[in-house]
């Protein structure tokens, strides 16, 4: 598999109603496609030199469509909205005009505050930056759950210019002092659609309140539900609308094919595309956790070098994955769709769809990952007898058939070792039966515990308990003429609790009571214990 990155060719499909007016566009944006007509670079767009010498660092040759029509917009001080495909080079266009304004470092709080819906994505923002900002003295900090909160309370206090956040931990932030947003200029919201879907807008309503009225406010969304466009009219003044894609379709780039394979054949047909294709970088993404773990094991076992990220790994595995997997330590990540829009690596050969995604929308976010910023890559999945029905709903929603292929020379007959996954059904029943097991010994042992006698002392294990000298209290009925005398009244609450019944049953405790004479009160029978 070849990687080869290519500058943009040809319009988005229905760029031509790109700019079409909503509710909430007084102004929309209607300028040219860059690819119409003379050759557009970044020089044209009105970036400082320093700028474009880190956009040539990154590689890029020619803006993309959205960073084409978003950042002189942006440079212009306006506010904005804009709809774009994943892997469109969003991050890019709100990152060049927010350097460009705050040019120069000034000590306090942050200047700028980037909202990301996931840890993955804020990483990868914040990266993005600091290649961007080299040089020009500016800094930035990452501030997510699912780590230490010391790290990133010490950024604060020293102080940043380019905050990137998730919503629950910068409020946990701002409740101390130390936390100060009275010096922002510029707001970003990525990905606002998938903080919908996450349940954040509460929160980031709650963030709106904290930050200054006066601001330069940008909101990046895959697409426009009602919630959406009304925490849009509540956070933008005049914005300017761009819309590059107005049905969600994968990257031109990509090459789509799936694979139709049993079940518990798919991992020995992937890891023989892998040994076939031998693809530099590869990522597969499973629908669960359990699953992931069940692929990397295989393909371990099988030589490959491979990482896991999903929701059970903690953020140092994540980290470490995903650090491995861009050196190349690891050429294949296996992920469950948590990390489908947080994963960002320059030359991704291959997507692996290990389980056909549950909707259309997944099936981009997935495949996104690679041919982005008009690159090229291939997207794979395989798909079992139980899953066709799901791939087509795909097809239908993405407008387009997915070539179906066969590996040559693979035994789709072999016969089957095990299975690759317990049922649900199956780990369900398990679980169940584990717990009857349980309680079925809670009652026995409740049961020995009765049995073990009325005035005798029981220990946890359902055994007769010993005495001091070491002796155990006997649950067998006394012989006959040797009954003991029934306690005194004063003394019955006391039969049954602890060495007290002994005593009161002998008449031990009466015994010691008279011996003491006089007519000082008796102390009492016994102490409480600690």
């Amino acid at each position: 598999m070849s990687r080869l990155i290519t500058s943009i060719s040809e319009r988005p499909a229905v760029a031509e109603n790109a700019a079409a007016a909503g509710p909430m566009t007084p102004q929309s944006q209607r300028s040219d496609d860059p690819a119409a007509g003379a050759e557009v670079s970044f020089n044209g767009l009105g970036l400082p030199p320093a700028l474009l010498h880190a956009v040539q660092k990154m590689g890029f040759a020619r803006p993309t469509p959205v960073q084409y029509r978003a950042i002189p917009v942006l440079l212009a001080g306006r506010d904005l909205m804009a709809t774009a495909v994943t892997g469109s080079g969003k991050t890019a266009a709100f990152l060049l005009p927010i350097l460009n304004r705050l040019a120069v470092r000034q000590p306090g709080g942050p200047r700028a505050l980037i909202l990301a819906p996931t840890r993955e994505l804020a990483v990868q923002i914040l990266d993005h930056f600091r290649v961007l900002a080299a040089g020009t003295g500016l800094r930035g900090a990452a501030v997510y759950g699912g780590v230490s909160a010391g790290p990133q309370e010490q950024a604060l206090r020293t102080g940043v210019d380019v905050l990137v956040a998730t919503p629950g931990r910068l409020l946990d932030h701002l409740q101390h002092s130390y936390a100060k947003m009275d010096r922002l200029e510029c707001l970003v919201l990525d990905e606002a659609d998938r903080m919908l879907d996450m349940g954040f807008i509460p929160d980031i309503r709650r963030i709106l309140g904290r930050l200054p009225v006066k601001r330069q406010t940008m909101l990046f969304s895959a697409t426009l539900p009602e919630t959406i466009m009304e925490l849009a009219r509540r956070m933008l003044r005049d914005p300017v609308t761009i819309q590059i894609e107005t049905q969600p379709a994968p990257a031109r780039g990509i090459t789509h094919r799936a694979y139709a394979v049993p079940t518990e054949l798919k991992t020995r047909l992937l890891a023989e595309i892998l040994r076939r294709e031998t693809p530099q970088r590869v990522l597969a993404f499973t629908r669960t956790r359990h699953r992931a773990n069940r692929l990397a094991d295989f393909l371990a076992n099988q030589g490959f070098g491979v990482a896991r990220i999903h929701g059970s790994r903690s953020q140092s595995q994540r980290d470490e994955a995903l650090k491995g997997f861009r050196s190349g330590r690891y050429p294949v990540l296996v992920a469950t769709d948590i990390a489908a829009r947080g994963i960002d690596v320059t030359g991704l050969d291959l997507v692996v769809n290990f389980d056909v995604p549950g909707s259309a929308e997944d099936y981009i976010h997935r495949v996104g990952r690679t041919a982005r910023a008009e690159a090229v890559g291939c997207a794979y999945t395989l798909v079992a007898p139980d899953e066709e029905a799901g791939l087509r709903d795909v097809e239908r929603g993405i407008g387009r058939k997915i070539y179906r292929e066969r590996v040559a020379e693979f035994d789709y007959q072999q016969p089957v070792q095990g299975r690759f996954e317990v049922p649900l059904a199956d780990r369900i029943a398990a679980i169940r039966a584990r717990k009857s097991e349980d309680r079925a010994r809670a009652r026995a042992k409740a049961e020995r515990r009765n049995q073990a006698g009325h005035g005798a002392q029981v220990d946890r294990n359902g055994r007769a308990a010993r005495h001091g000298d070491g002796r155990r209290s006997e649950t067998r009925p006394p012989k006959s003429g040797n009954v003991q005398p029934a306690p005194p009244p004063e003394l019955a609450r006391y039969v049954g609790r602890g060495p007290v019944a002994e005593l009161s049953m002998s008449g031990r405790i009466a015994e010691r009571e008279q011996r003491r004479g006089g007519d000082h009160p008796a102390p009492r029978p016994f102490k409480h214990r600690k």
